[in-house]
This record gives C-alpha cells, sequence and structure tokens, in this order.
C-alpha cells in the first residue's frame, strides 16, 4: 500500500517520550499540586509554533520504515511542542527541515538495514529499521501490537502493516474523538490521545485509504501529583504522592530528578516504582533537600508490555 502523493528522498529514526514535571517553588502556600505536563501537543496538533531560531530537541520517528515507500517525522522541542524548520540530518548524508505542522514527510532509503538520523547541531542521534518492500508493503490492514496501557498526556505506538505513511492520510479515533498521528509509516504509528479524554478503557479505531483496522482497545491513565509545598531546607526529608486514575492494575512509573543540586530522590535518579494498585491507585516517592531554591522531578509511565492482538 502506498499513499499518494510525493516526498523528498530521506530516511531517519528517532523517539521520544514526553514526562509529567512538577516544578517546586517554595515561595509558594501550602496546596496539593498537580502534575505539570511537558509541553502540550494539543495545541501544536494544529499548527507548530513558529520561532525566528527553531531549537529542536527530539525526533520522533516510527520505529521502522519501509524500502521506498513514504514515512513522517516529528521533532519536538524542549516543552514537547512541535518545532517547524528545524534541520535532521541523516547517517547518509541526506537533509531535510520540518514545515510548519513541525512534521517532515520522506521516503526511506532503497536498502534495508538500519539508518541514524540526527538533528543538527546535536551530537546524540537515533535509528531506525528500513524494512524490505516486498516483506512488509500489504493491501490490507492488521495490527501486531497496541499498549495495554498508555498516558493520557504522552504519545504511544502502534505496529502492523497497512497504515499510511503520510501522518495525516490516517484517520485515528479514540473513544470517537480524533487522535493527533506525530509520525508515521506503513509499519508503525505514533499517536497523541485527544486532549480532553477522561481516564479509563477506550476503544481506538484507525483506518487509511479506505481500508479499516481491527476494533482496539487502551487503558488511558492520568497521573496527579500531590506534595507538601512548604519550603524545602538542607536535609529535611518530603514525600510526593502520585495518583493513578483509569486502572485499579498496578502500574510502573519512574521519576527522574531535574535539579539534584536542589534536592536527591531517594533510591536513585532515576527511581522506579510500582504503584499499590486497587481504588486508590498510588506511588510515593521521597526526596532529602540539599540546598533551597526549585527542585523539578519528571514522571512518567513506563512502557506497558504491548498487546499482540
Amino acid at each position: 500500500m502506498s499513499d499518494s502523493g510525493s516526498a523528498p528522498r530521506f530516511g531517519n529514526a528517532g523517539s521520544f517520550r514526553r514526562a509529567l514535571r512538577l516544578d517546586y517553588n517554595q515561595k509558594m502556600p501550602r496546596r496539593p499540586l498537580s502534575l505539570f505536563i511537558l509541553g502540550s501537543l494539543a495545541v501544536a496538533a494544529a499548527f507548530a509554533q513558529q520561532s525566528q531560531a527553531p531549537r529542536g530537541r527530539t525526533l520522533l520517528l516510527p520505529r521502522t520504515i519501509v524500502s521506498g515507500e513514504r514515512a513522517t517525522l516529528a521533532v519536538l522541542d524542549g516543552n514537547g511542542r512541535l518545532t517547524a524548520g528545524a534541520t535532521v540530518v541523516f547517517s547518509n548524508g541526506d537533509r531535510l527541515r520540518t514545515d510548519k505542522t513541525g512534521r517532515a514527510l520522506f521516503v526511506a532509503p532503497l536498502d534495508p538495514g538500519v539508518i541514524y538520523g540526527s538533528l543538527a547541531g546535536r551530537a546524540s542521534r537515533v535509528s531506525t529499521t528500513i524494512l524490505s518492500r516486498s516483506e512488509n508493503l500489504k493491501s490490507t490492514m492488521d495490527v501486531t501490537a497496541i499498549p495495554k496501557i498508555s498516558s493520557l498526556t504522552d504519545r504511544f505506538e502502534i505496529t502492523g502493516h497497512g497504515f499510511c505513511g503520510g501522518a495525516d492520510a490516517n484517520q485515528i479515533t479514540i473513544s470517537g474523538a480524533p487522535a493527533f498521528i506525530l509520525a508515521s509509516s506503513p509499519t508503525a504509528l505514533i499517536v497523541m490521545p485527544p486532549a480532553d479524554l477522561a481516564p479509563g478503557r477506550a476503544s481506538v479505531d484507525i483506518s487509511c485509504a479506505k481500508q479499516n483496522g481491527p476494533p482496539l482497545e487502551v487503558v488511558f491513565v492520568a497521573l496527579d501529583l500531590e506534595a507538601d509545598t512548604s519550603p524545602l531546607q538542607p536535609g529535611v526529608h518530603r514525600e510526593l504522592t502520585v495518583h493513578v486514575r483509569g486502572t485499579r492494575d498496578r502500574v510502573s512509573l519512574e521519576a527522574r530528578n531535574l535539579a539534584p543540586d536542589v534536592a536527591e530522590l531517594v533510591g536513585g535518579n532515576p527511581r522506579r516504582v510500582a504503584t499499590s494498585g486497587g481504588w486508590d491507585n498510588l506511588a510515593h516517592y521521597a526526596i532529602i533537600g540539599r540546598s533551597r531554591g526549585s527542585f523539578r522531578i519528571a514522571i512518567r509511565l513506563l512502557d506497558a508490555a504491548p498487546r499482540s492482538d
């Protein structure tokens, strides 16, 4: 299957996971806090914000692309917003720039194998695997894996066959509301849930080029954080509690300390814990003050084992 249109012939890869960040200010009054979403793709779903000097931070692409077929990549800035005008450089010497939506359409190289990509001016690089066209280009749509549980504020990946390489040629609805497709290839999709989606089990419907995928379900969860906001002094212990809404199952979370000079994350950095499960589905983290100032903790849902359908 090949969706119509033309695109520059490039190849690339990447992965990105948006985190949930708590910015703690010691001068704030004592009250419960909510997790602050690192970046908002709800507004970016229409068009990326323009800037005179795009500062792309993260490449976001399908983990697999198909030889000679179209695919779509995205570039995100430090706040998780789609970034227009960002330059992507590939290990085969090709270059391209993201358009006003913060994405770029390209055609995968013909030779199967691994190709690397990076953002111009950055040393880190990411990879994607180029699959053989004859074995992976299907006329019917099939889903081979989809997460069982995903975050309401994070992307999730769907793998299979028969998707459209042009991101906007795919249509995905979650509980009837349109989702935003960040990146795509004939064998993989990277999807952002609708902004107003409620926690809990949701139907996922996919179509492309008059082909419909099988009925799917994903459990979407919300993460809420409570913390004492009284001033943190050196040596003072503080507990952070994460409430998980949308499932009574135990899930795995990871906390990462973004300001280790201000506070120590007890148990290591990053620190992974499992929630309690049940109606009051909780996880607890502890920090110890090192100096006065603001501490920042990023918490994310770890990937659930993909469910094969």
